[in-house]
């Protein structure tokens, strides 16, 4: 069993641990794989007495699983999983270590504490409370941990539901990351139930000129045709579009606000440290994220090329790429490197009940409203199965933390006790839905 410090709670131990193996992530097959982590996790699931399964369809990007039988095996099986990789973090830019998974004010620091090893120690964590008490699920439970998440999963989640979708026969439904989180509106506290993800499409924009001289007069210039399309597409104001979750979400918060629910990007952006990310569920977001030209200082190079994160609404994808054609304009090219499905599920039935029910009975009196992701979780790869993704990693956190700002950003960190209570919904949970 791995080594755990009996002077923290559980949980913020098993998350520093996986802190504190490096997982980066950095796109493209360039990772330092997810192996290590998985071990860590795979031995603390043995430790409890359950049988473990492992995955590497390249090295050293591991994926596990494991079932829990339940109560009732006339029941579909609820799949719980998570990613073990994390984005890069540029130490030097951090207070603490990024990866040492360091405790201080109350806080578990490092890259992970929030995308995504929080949710993943809490899993592990509350599986723990079940399996120690000698206590069943109410259904069959499937834990899995995925590699690659942060490149799309393309050499993790996708490899899986390809090659091994025994592992998940049964299941119906999965909960994983982002959502079942609190923010404050208008000083009062509300949970984020995520029923939804915008489709994913990475683009990368290609110029082209001829080669010269730098001294010379020259018109036909690859990075002055890229830098013109990438400011205009990166200052495009995409107008908004509701789909039925966004559109329960600005009903929802204008009733806690007491706005004009008509104005839904001036509801979204009432929501303080939240308002980035949820205004981003409103509409589709195309922001540049990488430039590359050139070799020389005094070489004109004859291309340049800008990677593109572009977020849209389920079902808009082919729309929103013809009129990014039309910002950048016809003389640049635009390629693919990756692209996948939005979703978006009922915020009805009888897991969304439950995981209300969970929250209510540990902070009564909260609501909890649903919302569309800007992002993407392995809930897509889950999708080719005809399983339906949710995020519910529960935390109950401070007004001020600008926890959503975190995500991918520097300094991340959670509160322990925000971890201790994400642990106990997610164990009351399973041992009653």
């Amino acid at each position: 069993m791995p080594s755990l410090d009996p002077e923290i709670p559980h949980v913020a131990a098993l998350a520093r641990d996986l802190i504190r193996f490096d997982t980066t992530n950095h796109g493209g097959g360039r990772a330092q794989g997810e192996r290590e982590a998985a071990e860590y996790a795979g031995a603390y699931l043995e430790s409890l007495g359950l049988d473990v399964e492992y995955y590497e369809p390249i090295a050293r990007r591991t994926n596990l699983t494991t079932r829990i039988p339940g109560r009732n095996p006339d029941k579909p099986a609820l799949i719980l999983h998570g990613h073990l990789d994390v984005v890069p973090a540029v130490a030097e830019d951090w207070s603490v270590d990024p990866f040492a998974g360091e405790i201080r004010d109350g806080m578990l620091w490092g890259r992970g504490a929030v995308d995504m090893k929080d949710m993943d120690a809490m899993i592990l964590a509350a599986v723990g409370d079940l399996v120690r008490a000698g206590e069943q699920p109410e259904r069959d439970l499937i834990v899995t941990f995925f590699a690659d998440e942060e490149n799309g999963g393309v050499e993790g989640s996708a490899l899986v539901v390809r090659d091994k979708p025994e592992w998940f026969a049964g299941a119906t439904e999965a909960i994983s990351e982002v959502g079942g989180y609190s923010i404050s509106v208008d000083d009062r506290r509300a949970y984020l139930l995520q029923v939804g993800e915008k489709a994913l499409v990475w683009i990368r924009l290609v110029a082209r000129g001829r080669a010269a001289h730098g001294s010379s007069f020259h018109t036909d210039n690859a990075v002055t045709a890229l830098a013109d399309a990438v400011a205009r597409l990166g200052r495009t104001d995409w107008p908004v579009e509701l789909t039925p979750a966004t559109a329960r979400m600005v009903e929802d918060l204008a009733r806690l606000s007491g706005m004009d629910a008509a104005d839904a990007d001036a509801v979204a952006a009432a929501t303080g440290a939240a308002s980035g990310f949820l205004r981003s569920t409103l509409r589709t977001t195309t922001n540049p994220t990488g430039l590359a030209a050139g070799y020389k200082h005094n070489v004109i190079p004859d291309r340049a090329e800008a990677l593109i994160d572009v977020r849209v609404l389920p079902g808009t994808e082919d729309a929103v790429l013809a009129a990014v054609q039309e910002i950048v304009g016809d003389g640049i090219a635009i390629e693919i490197v990756h692209r996948d499905i939005g979703l978006e599920v009922p915020f009805a039935g009888d897991l969304v009940d439950a995981m209300v029910g969970a929250l209510g009975r540990h902070d009564p009196g909260v609501p909890v409203i649903p919302y569309l992701m800007g992002g993407g979780t392995d809930n897509k790869a889950l999708a080719e199965l005809g399983i339906a993704g949710f995020g519910f990693a529960p935390l109950r956190l401070p007004s001020d933390l600008d926890f959503t700002g975190m995500f991918h950003g520097v300094d991340e960190r959670v509160p322990i006790d925000a971890l201790v209570f994400g642990q106990t919904v997610l164990a009351d949970l399973i041992r009653t839905y």
